[in-house]
């Protein structure tokens, strides 16, 4: 009998480790590389969640409509480790966000920097197609 259980403890094993990283995806996945983009707009809201980030914006596009858009940062330990606090981004200030954007041309991105009104430009942690810090 205790032949069995040490297999199956070890396929059961498997699968609870392996059930997370099933839920989490890949840069290439879900934003295209070779669609850098730079958005202007008043923050919204800031979600500080697992396993990304979120920041959420209101832009103004040139025909004047505004469109909410939603920007993946890197997890809270990232951006804590970057040295970005949640007070950073407090709601209705303007900001400029560089990332890449979605594959499926929605008005999500992947955000690579944030600059904040007072001139500093900060890291979110978020993935890059290369992994390079910029």
């Amino acid at each position: 009998m205790r032949k069995h259980l040490i297999p199956l403890s070890l396929v059961v094993g498997g699968l609870a480790v392996s059930a997370p990283l099933l839920a989490h995806h890949a840069f290439a996945a879900e934003y295209d590389a070779n669609k850098p983009i730079t958005i202007r707009g008043k923050l919204t809201k800031v979600e500080w969640v697992n396993p990304h980030g979120w920041i959420r914006l209101d832009v103004t596009d040139d025909n004047g409509k505004v469109v909410n858009w939603g920007v993946e940062t890197g997890s809270p330990n990232a951006m804590l480790r970057r040295g970005l606090r949640k007070t950073d981004f407090p709601p209705g200030i303007e900001v400029i966000v560089t990332g890449y954007r979605a594959k499926d041309g929605s008005s999500t991105m992947n955000g690579t920097s944030v600059k904040l009104p007072d001139g500093r430009n900060l890291l979110t942690g978020g993935s890059t197609p290369d992994e390079r810090v910029e």
